[in-house]
């Protein structure tokens, strides 16, 4: 029996280990990826969202991609644009082509934007939308194609460009770089891995700063008066080329934003400017070199042993109605698990004491990643306290604060319908082993919509 535990213990030991490149995956989860530009075809005159200007030319491309999953029971997808929000349409469509496409459930996709302030407008582009679609579809089918057994490994690394943009002088909150203020600069880092070299097949990386490097900045300030002249992907775009480069343009990055409604580009100025070719290939190197060494520490032996070899996916979603300033606000909430792994996403610009409370309330349980910007967009996610100073968020949010506890109650029942460590979700009884499957039928039925 001694001898059988030693070689056991090798055997594990030997596993773990990288050789000549390789290294072999003991998992049931399978993975694909795939990129496509979603640039315009032709960028003249064309007015671009988030901060609103005309820009001619292109400076870099505009990207998506979709990440397929299947863990042998259920299969999921996450879907990343380099856009300002993840429009209610663009959400439904998506998810219809999808669904269509790989057979992967409208219910088990989140689509998430990277609130990039330098691209097109949904509603006011239809074409260029429609073609978004078709893209998107044409995406998820090559990932579809392509699926293989992985292992995943999460690391974190920190970024030093962000910054808080609130700060409270006399009782009420001002626009100001404020490094005193609240703060994320981790850059979380999940490693898609099919063993058959150091090159993931996928790295999806989250990090939490608004990608306003290229906007208007100080009015009639050099060298961009009138803001960024070109169309852009801002600094998620620039990292994803930097970490796609280092892997020889074999790996599919992906770039997910998290709470960021009140974090900025830390830019000085009158309150700040508009950043130039240094600024972002400061930021854009920045994150992704934290995501390089993040993604090449999990690969060392000690890290490789500690992956799982079990990646169940679970997925749970609802909309729900939030108290509003003007009428109640429809808002779609996802909880998606893949393995130990828990995003928990949000449809609109919540302030980063969101992911911070969030974390702190789960984080014993699973590993969270806190999502912003997906499956929908209902603007400011503002925080109950922060309405007690006013300030840019909490003035312009259609909601009232009254939504912060609801958003909190109701992200840690998904959690709990996915995590499995609570009863109602363990409980073989016949009656509550009927009442989940009908429930699950019930969900991936009814497509969640935040649509009245």
């Amino acid at each position: 029996m001694k001898y059988l535990l030693v070689f056991l213990l090798l055997t594990a030991s030997v596993s773990a280990q990288v050789v000549d490149g390789t290294f072999p995956v003991v998992s049931n989860l399978k993975a694909g990826a795939a990129k496509v530009n979603i640039t315009p075809d032709e960028v003249k005159d064309l007015t671009v969202t988030g901060h609103t200007r005309v820009v001619n030319g292109v400076r870099d491309p505009l990207r998506a991609g979709v990440l397929v999953l299947d863990d042998g029971e259920t299969k999921a997808a996450i879907v990343t644009l380099d856009v300002v929000v993840a429009w209610d349409d663009l959400v439904t469509r998506a998810r219809a082509a999808i669904e269509k496409e790989i057979g992967v459930p409208a219910a088990n996709i989140m689509v998430c934007a990277s609130h990039n302030h330098s691209g097109p407008g949904w509603e006011e582009n239809p074409q260029w939308a429609t073609g978004v679609i078709t893209k998107l579809a044409s995406a998820a089918k090559e990932a579809g194609g392509n699926m293989r057994s992985v292992s995943v490994g999460m690391t974190e690394d920190r970024i030093g460009f962000s910054i808080n943009r609130r700060k409270t002088i006399d009782g009420r909150a001002v626009i100001r770089l404020n490094p005193d203020g609240p703060n994320d600069p981790r850059v979380k880092v999940l490693r898609f891995d099919d063993g058959r070299s150091l090159t993931p097949l996928a790295i999806i990386m989250h990090a939490v700063c608004h990608p306003c490097f290229f906007t208007w900045g100080d009015k009639g300030s050099p060298p961009y008066p009138k803001g960024y002249p070109k169309l852009t992907a801002d600094f998620p775009g620039e990292a994803q080329t930097f970490v796609e480069s280092i892997y020889a343009d074999k790996t599919a990055s992906l770039f997910i934003q998290g709470c960021a409604g009140d974090i900025r580009p830390n830019l000085p100025g009158y309150p700040y400017r508009c950043a130039d070719e240094a600024d972002i290939q400061w930021a854009g190197r920045d994150l992704g070199s934290a995501v390089v060494r993040a993604a090449a520490f999990s690969m060392i032996r000690e890290q490789l042993a500690k992956r799982a070899t079990f990646y169940p996916i679970r997925v749970a979603s609802e909309v729900i109605e939030l108290p509003g300033k003007e009428q109640p606000v429809r808002t779609e909430l996802m909880a998606m698990k893949i393995g130990p792994f828990l995003l928990l996403s949000m449809p609109g610009e919540p302030m980063v004491e969101y992911g911070f409370k969030l974390e702190a309330a789960i984080a014993d349980r699973i590993t969270p990643i806190i999502v912003g910007y997906a499956n929908g967009n209902v603007g400011y996610i503002s925080t109950a306290d922060s309405y007690e100073v006013g300030g840019y968020e909490p003035n312009t949010s259609k909601l009232l604060p009254e939504a912060e506890p609801i958003i909190l109650k109701h992200l840690g029942g998904l959690a709990d319908r996915v995590i499995g460590d609570v009863f109602e979700s363990i409980s073989k009884h016949p009656k509550d082993l009927q009442k989940r499957e009908a429930e699950e039928k019930a969900r991936l039925k009814s497509v969640p919509s935040a649509k009245p």
